[in-house]
């Protein structure tokens, strides 16, 4: 399972909104003083996400959790967003290749867009029914103790 710290912006029964900080691994990279991704990194890093999540826990707006999300999902959801339109806009220009061999380029150009389109119109039916799927939602799985939320350490050993 993924897990993430998070902060509870608004709390509901059975959801809660969560602010989650994002952050990149370039940070504690060796090389990320001469490195682009991570001047990138600190340039749109500090900035958070508020995200939706299932929560069984009595959480009030500022408390610090831990939230989970099932093992797959990202890589499911990613493939899903980017690798189908990128197939479908191939699997078109190779079609208008060979359906109107001697016909130019503007038939490949065409069916390509028109796969690429069909993907993102694949892409964005799909997620409406995976939205309140609870295979697919973030859960919240623990709390953190007040000194966690104030930016102490997660535990003390």
């Amino acid at each position: 399972m993924i897990e993430e710290r998070a902060v509870v912006a608004e709390a509901g029964p059975g959801y809660a909104w969560l602010d989650i900080q994002r952050q990149s691994a370039c940070g504690s990279c060796h090389a990320s003083a001469g490195c682009g991704t991570a001047a990138l990194a600190k340039v749109w890093g500090g900035k958070s996400t508020r995200v939706r999540a299932i929560s069984e826990l009595p959480l009030q707006a500022g408390d610090a959790v831990i939230v989970g999300l099932a093992d797959g999902v990202l890589l499911r959801g990613a493939l899903l967003a980017y690798l189908l339109p990128v197939v479908l806009l191939l699997t078109g220009a190779v079609l208008g290749e060979s359906a109107f061999a001697g016909a130019g380029e503007e038939p490949v150009i065409l069916l390509g867009a028109l796969g690429l389109g069909l993907g993102f119109l694949v892409v964005r039916l799909r997620s409406r029914r995976l939205r309140n799927d609870p295979r697919y939602q973030p859960v919240v799985l623990r709390r953190l103790l007040s000194e966690a939320a104030s930016g102490g350490v997660l535990s003390k050993c």
